[in-house]
C-alpha cells in the first residue's frame, strides 16, 4: 500500500506540472478520463490475450464484444486502445484521436453512453502536454496482484487523484469528494454486508461504493456483491461517479437528477444508507407530494439538513441503517421547524449514534461537522435491545494533522470510534462497553429530553479528568526560568539577590 502511495504521489506531481494555466476543475476531467481510458483498455488487453491464447481449444474470438460482456469488461475497439493512442501522442491530432476514442468507446458499451468527458480536440488544450501526459499515464501498468483483493493500481491512482483535485479546487471541489477517512469510518461503524441494498442521494463521485465494497472484500474474503443506487444532480459529478465506480467494477444504479425534488427511486428500501449531503443549503425546494417523507414534520425553507435526514429515513428498510455527515449546527438548531423534527426523531427511537468529529477533516469548509447514525430497528434481534438509548462520541480530539490545513482519522482513529460502536450495541455489551469520559456516553432518553433534545455529545459526555503532570511542570518551569535568566544576565539585569534565589530552585550558574 506504501508503495501504491508514493506512486500515486509521483504522478501527481508530473501530472499537476503539465497542467500549466489551466484550472484544476477543467484538468480534472482531462486527466481523470484519460485514467479511466487506460484502465478498461488495460483490462481489455488482458482478456484479449487470455482469449487469443485459448482461441485454438475453445474457439474463443478475441474481437467478439459478447466475450467481454459474460466478463464484465468493456469491449474495446481498435481505435480507442491506448497502445494505438499511446502511439499517435506526438501528433498534433491527439485531441481528436481521444475523442473519437471515447464516442467508439460510447458507441460499443451502451452503460458509459453520456458519461465520459469528449472535448479534447479543443483549441485551448495544449496537445504537446497531453501528449505528455498519455505517455505518462501510459507508464502506469495494470496489476491486481494476484491475491485477488484491491482492483489495480490504475484504480487506486484514479481515487488518489480524485482527493488531490478537490484540494486543488477547494471549496467548490469538496462537493463531488468526501475525504476518504470519513467515508472509511462511516463504512467502519455501519459495516454492511454482502448481499445488501446500498443507497447515497447525493452520491457525489461514489466514494462511499467504494468504500463499503472494499469494506465486504477485506471481511468477508470474496468479493462483496452489494446492490449499489445512488443519486447524484451535478452532471460533470455523476459522470465521475460512473466513471470511478466503473473502473471498480462495481454494478450500480446511479441516477442523475434532483433527489428531494425528483427521487428516482421513489419504491426503493436499502439496507445501508451511507451519504454526505451539502451542510446547510438554503436554495433547495421539496417535492411536498411525497408526505410519507415529511411525516416527522415539513423541514425549513432556509436549510435542508432535516429534509435529507427524513429523506433517508424514508428509504430505510425495516432492519435498515443509516449513517449521514451534516453540520454541527443540526445537532442543536431550533430554527423553525427544525426542533421539533428532532424531537420527533428521537422520540420515536430512530437516533442511534451521535459523533462529533475534529474539525479540519474537508476540503470544502471549516464547518464543524458530526456522524448522524440511524437505525429503523433498535430492538433487532442481531443485536441488543437499544431502545430509548442513543450512543454519544466526542471525536474532537481524535485525527492528526497531515498538512497545514488538513487533518486526517487514521485506521487507529476509526477503529476506536467503530469500536466504541459495536462493543455498545453488542448482545456482550456490559462486558465489553463502559462510558469513558471526554470520549463517550449511553443516554436514555429521559436525560435527551431534560436537555431539550439536543444532541450535542458535549452535552451528555463528562470531562475528561487532567491529572496533574508535577514532573512535567517542573521541568518545563526550570526551562523556562533558565531561558529568562540567561536574557537577563546578557542585559545585565541578573543581581545578586536574584541569582541566590534562582539557585535554591536548582538552577546552576
Amino acid at each position: 500500500m506504501t508503495d501504491n502511495l508514493e506512486l500515486e504521489k509521483k504522478l501527481w506531481q508530473a501530472a499537476d506540472k503539465l497542467r500549466n494555466n489551466m484550472d484544476a476543475a477543467e484538468y480534472k476531467h482531462v486527466v481523470l478520463g484519460l485514467i479511466f481510458l487506460k484502465y478498461i483498455s488495460d483490462a481489455f488487453q488482458e482478456l484479449y490475450q487470455k482469449l487469443e491464447a485459448e482461441k485454438n481449444k475453445t474457439g474463443a474470438d478475441p474481437e467478439d464484444k459478447d466475450e467481454y460482456t459474460a466478463e464484465r469488461v468493456f469491449y474495446v475497439p481498435p481505435s480507442a486502445r491506448w497502445k494505438w493512442l499511446q502511439g499517435r501522442a506526438k501528433l498534433p491530432t491527439i485531441g481528436k484521436d481521444i475523442d473519437d476514442a471515447m464516442d467508439a468507446l460510447e458507441k460499443d458499451n451502451p452503460t458509459l453512453k453520456g458519461v465520459l468527458p469528449k472535448d479534447y480536440a479543443r483549441p485551448a488544450l495544449d496537445k504537446q502536454r497531453l501528449g505528455e501526459l498519455i505517455d505518462l499515464i501510459g507508464s502506469i501498468t495494470l496489476s491486481k496482484g494476484g491475491n485477488g483483493k484491491g482492483k489495480d493500481v490504475l484504480g487506486f491512482v484514479f481515487e488518489y487523484f480524485l482527493g488531490q483535485f478537490a484540494d486543488a479546487e477547494g471549496k467548490k471541489g469538496g462537493q463531488f469528494y468526501t475525504p476518504q477517512s470519513i467515508v472509511k469510518l462511516l463504512v467502519e461503524v455501519l459495516a454492511p454486508e454482502p448481499e445488501k441494498r446500498v443507497y447515497d442521494g447525493c452520491c457525489g463521485s461514489g466514494g462511499m461504493f467504494v468504500q463499503s465494497e472494499r469494506f465486504i472484500e477485506l471481511h468477508e474474503h470474496r468479493k462483496g456483491k452489494i446492490s449499489v443506487y445512488g443519486q447524484e444532480s451535478n452532471p460533470t459529478t455523476f459522470r465521475l461517479a460512473k466513471m470511478n465506480l466503473a473502473i471498480r467494477g462495481i454494478d450500480a444504479k446511479i441516477e442523475l437528477g434532483d433527489t428531494l425534488m425528483n427521487d428516482k427511486f421513489p419504491e426503493l428500501k436499502v439496507d445501508y444508507i451511507i451519504a454526505n449531503p451539502p451542510f446547510n443549503v438554503s436554495d433547495y425546494n421539496i417535492n411536498k407530494a411525497e408526505t410519507h417523507k415529511w411525516k416527522y414534520g415539513i423541514p425549513p425553507t432556509g436549510n435542508a439538513n432535516y429534509a435529507w435526514l427524513q429523506h433517508f429515513i424514508s428509504k430505510l428498510a425495516p432492519n435498515g441503517t443509516a449513517g449521514i455527515v451534516l453540520a454541527n449546527g443540526s445537532m442543536s438548531s431550533d430554527t423553525s421547524t427544525e426542533g421539533q423534527i428532532r424531537k420527533e426523531l428521537i422520540e420515536n427511537d430512530l437516533v442511534d449514534c451521535m459523533v462529533a468529529l475534529p474539525p479540519q477533516l474537508f476540503y470544502n469548509t471549516q464547518i464543524p461537522a458530526c456522524l448522524w447514525f440511524l437505525s429503523r430497528n433498535k430492538i433487532n434481534s442481531k443485536f441488543r435491545n437499544r431502545s430509548n438509548e442513543i450512543l454519544f462520541i466526542d471525536a474532537r480530539e481524535i485525527g492528526s494533522m497531515i498538512s497545514r490545513k488538513q487533518k486526517e482519522l487514521n485506521d487507529a482513529d476509526i477503529l476506536k470510534i467503530a469500536d466504541t460502536y459495536h462493543n455498545w450495541r453488542s448482545k456482550e455489551w456490559k462486558k465489553k462497553y463502559k462510558d469513558i469520559p471526554g470520549l463517550c456516553k449511553s443516554a436514555n432518553v429521559e436525560e435527551i429530553r431534560k436537555n431539550n433534545y439536543v444532541l450535542t455529545p458535549g452535552r451528555y459526555i463528562d470531562f475528561k479528568e487532567v491529572k496533574e503532570d508535577k514532573k512535567g511542570f517542573d521541568k518545563k518551569m526550570k526551562s523556562l526560568t533558565a531561558t529568562l535568566a540567561e536574557q537577563m544576565e546578557k542585559a545585565g539585569k541578573l543581581d545578586k539577590e536574584i541569582k541566590k534565589n534562582l539557585m535554591k530552585i536548582g538552577y546552576e550558574f
